[in-house]
């Protein structure tokens, strides 16, 4: 079917219809500053600046569906994380309420709470502006992520010692999800991203056992107030996707660590829209116009059906992504045929994997704890793997050292290349890779570590 506007090509495709073209939503959360010249600070605490950001997205990268804001710590600021902030990256948290105390808190956030006043009134804005034409999305943070936000790197090990408390504290997350799905589907959002990065890093019968439960009755509530949903999860989270459809989210966004065509006949099956996943440093960030335009051409041609199918950039794209990457792309999916023309001689530039000298590990006095992250400033996964990296250096007091390699550098990834590092984030000690889109706990990391003393 032909669908007259981008907003309504969206919504055919949430609803499972065949439509004419694929449709595109950039997730340009701290990004969106970078167009008007605004830091991510500004741009996440400033209204008036935010709704120009964001028209500003709207007029530059057409897209058919937009994400008002991409902030996983506006929940966890209202409950009592502190925030540490950056100019071109979303805050983190810093510290965790409930690190040192198994409590479960009862206060649901209000819409006069932390900053929501500021977006509520943007999303009312954006919803007049542009909501005829434009699909909006709220993004609120999954469960997992929020008590992982409130308790720390010990919810990995809550799993086992203590699963009642976990069970509890995720309830709440739960309430707290629904509470903001609500206030955000109330300021006119069409679509109510889950986002929850940390579900990765967990294994199938942990997902069953914890989070089953609470992410099928926030999707329910979606649904019953009248909102698409999407389940947004980032890191190799493809052992968790069947279970992930289980819950009932109408789409399941993803990012490069995932093999959309591996995946997609388990979507398919459940009926499920099947959305990612356009690299965010390698293409977005560090590629060229033609990278990106390629990317999305192989991505089309070896995915056998269109249907079901969204393509945005596999999470919150980096600050400094250059425009004209994103112009291309949204070429690419919009004319595929001239963009093929134009790819006609295009060679993929090879990075030089000579020019990366690897440790000689043998003649290491100190073993040394290797971390690769996407970027551990923005990504909750990559920021919990780090944590609890650095938790286990500091109790083994100088008997490891540690380094974190960000792949927001080109030699970050030609290393990641040469070490044949396929997921991200993940840990290695010596060049051997031990917990790879699983965040290991304190006791099992010092054990490997230890195994190399």
């Amino acid at each position: 079917m032909t669908s007259t506007t981008g907003k309504q090509l969206l919504i055919d495709t949430l609803n499972g219809l065949h439509t004419d073209a694929v449709p595109w939503v950039p997730f340009a959360g701290v990004h969106a500053g970078k167009l008007k010249g605004f830091s991510a600070r500004e741009v996440l605490t400033d209204g008036e600046k935010l709704f120009q950001s964001l028209l500003e997205v709207n007029n530059l990268y057409d897209p058919d569906g937009q994400p008002i804001l991409f902030d996983l710590q506006v929940e966890a600021e209202i409950l009592g994380c502190e925030l540490a902030w950056a100019e071109d990256a979303p805050p983190s948290v810093a510290s965790h309420p409930l690190a040192a105390e198994k409590a479960i808190p009862d206060y649901l956030p209000t819409a006069e709470d932390g900053r929501l006043p500021l977006i509520l009134d943007v999303m009312q804005k954006m919803k007049a502006a542009v909501g005829d034409t434009t699909a909006l999305y709220g993004l609120i943070t999954g469960p997992f992520t929020l008590a992982s936000h409130l308790r720390g790197t010990d919810i990995f090990l809550d799993t086992m010692d203590d699963p009642q408390f976990l069970m509890g504290l995720l309830t709440y997350a739960k309430d707290v999800a629904v509470r903001m799905a609500d206030l955000y589907i109330r300021a006119g959002m069409d679509v109510i991203a889950v986002v929850d990065p940390v579900t990765s890093q967990v294994s199938p019968r942990t997902f069953t056992a914890f989070l089953a439960e609470p992410f099928t009755a926030v999707f329910d509530f979606i649904r019953d107030a009248g909102a698409f949903s999407s389940f947004f999860v980032c890191g190799d989270a493809t052992k968790n996707i069947e279970v992930m459809c289980q819950t009932g989210p109408d789409c399941i966004a993803v990012d490069e660590n995932i093999d959309m065509l591996a995946v997609k006949p388990i979507t398919d099956r459940y009926k499920i829209i099947l959305e990612g996943n356009i690299p965010l440093t390698s293409r977005m960030l560090l590629g060229t116009q033609e990278d990106n335009m390629q990317y999305v051409i192989d991505l089309l041609d070896q995915l056998p059906d269109h249907h079901n199918l969204i393509l945005s950039p596999g999470c919150d794209m980096p600050y400094d992504t250059p425009i004209e990457n994103v112009i291309a792309t949204v070429q690419a999916i919009r004319d595929t045929k001239n963009a093929r023309l134009i790819l006609a001689n295009y060679e993929a530039a090879e990075m030089d994997l000579d020019a990366i000298k690897l440790p000689n590990y043998s003649e290491r006095e100190t073993p040394v704890m290797e971390v690769f992250t996407l970027d551990s400033a923005s990504c909750a996964a990559c920021t919990y793997m780090l944590h609890a990296a650095e938790r286990a250096a500091q109790a083994m007091a100088g008997q490891v050292e540690m380094v974190e390699y960000k792949i927001t550098k080109p030699e970050n990834i030609a290393r990641m290349q040469k070490m044949g590092i396929k997921n991200l984030p993940c840990i290695l000690i010596n060049g051997d890779l031990h917990f790879s889109s699983l965040i290991p706990g304190q006791e099992a990391l010092i054990t490997a570590i230890k195994g190399y003393l």
